[in-house]
């Protein structure tokens, strides 16, 4: 065997292997996402934990799983959260929520993409999101506790149907639309401007967030 073919034949073998050790860190990476959210996509179809936060540049999900790992799922205008058969917008997510989210493979299989998450548990109190906890006028919530309220317009974020306002007594809260508004409150909607004085009637679904009933 001639030097020059020597040399060809090792160079070949080096080439052979940086390729498997190429495949084989690929592999290693795929195998950790698929670990921390069960096996990859053909095992596991969602996934539940604790909500971390909520990437509104990035539009990610962060939560973190039973065992202490964190996941990354991307959403975007077409995710719903749902909350007792009831839709809000991603945004609504609080840190310490329990949620379980319906999961599938990105496109360019960079990650994974949820377009439907269960809230399970609220972090705002044991039972769920309609609680015991005192809401800005000070009296307890609860799913049926219906309250009239007015306050001036702070905000409006019309693509996620929220208005910031500041209640009579000071108080910073957020209420979004209901999952389905009459025509005349989603004209009402529509309407606002930041200095509007509105009132309305809602329900507290936290501390700082209610959701509206109706206009008035």
């Amino acid at each position: 065997m001639t030097r020059l073919h020597r040399v060809t034949r090792a160079t070949a073998a080096l080439f052979a292997i940086a390729a498997a050790t190429a495949c084989s860190s690929a592999g290693g990476l795929g195998n950790v996402l698929g670990g921390v959210l069960g096996g990859g996509q053909q095992q596991a179809s969602q996934v539940s934990g604790t909500v971390r936060g909520v990437d509104t540049r990035n539009q990610q999900i962060v939560l973190q799983l039973s065992d202490g790992q964190q996941a990354s799922l991307f959403f975007d205008n077409q995710t719903s959260v749902v909350y007792q058969n009831q839709n809000y917008p991603v945004t609504s997510l609080e840190a310490g929520d329990r949620v379980t989210a319906r999961i599938q493979s990105t496109s360019n299989g960079s990650g994974y993409y949820t377009d439907y998450v269960q809230v399970d548990q609220s972090v705002q109190s044991g039972g769920g999101v309609y609680g015991s906890q005192g809401g800005v006028y000070g009296s307890p919530t609860s799913s049926n506790n219906v309250q009239a309220m007015q306050g001036t317009v702070q905000q409006v974020d019309r693509t996620n149907g929220l208005f910031s306002l500041r209640a009579n007594n000071g108080a910073q809260i957020i209420v979004s639309m209901p999952y389905n508004p009459t025509r005349n409150d989603v004209s009402r909607f529509e309407s606002l401007r930041a200095g509007d004085n509105v009132r309305f009637y809602g329900v507290f679904l936290n501390n700082s967030r209610v959701e509206l009933r109706q206009f008035y």
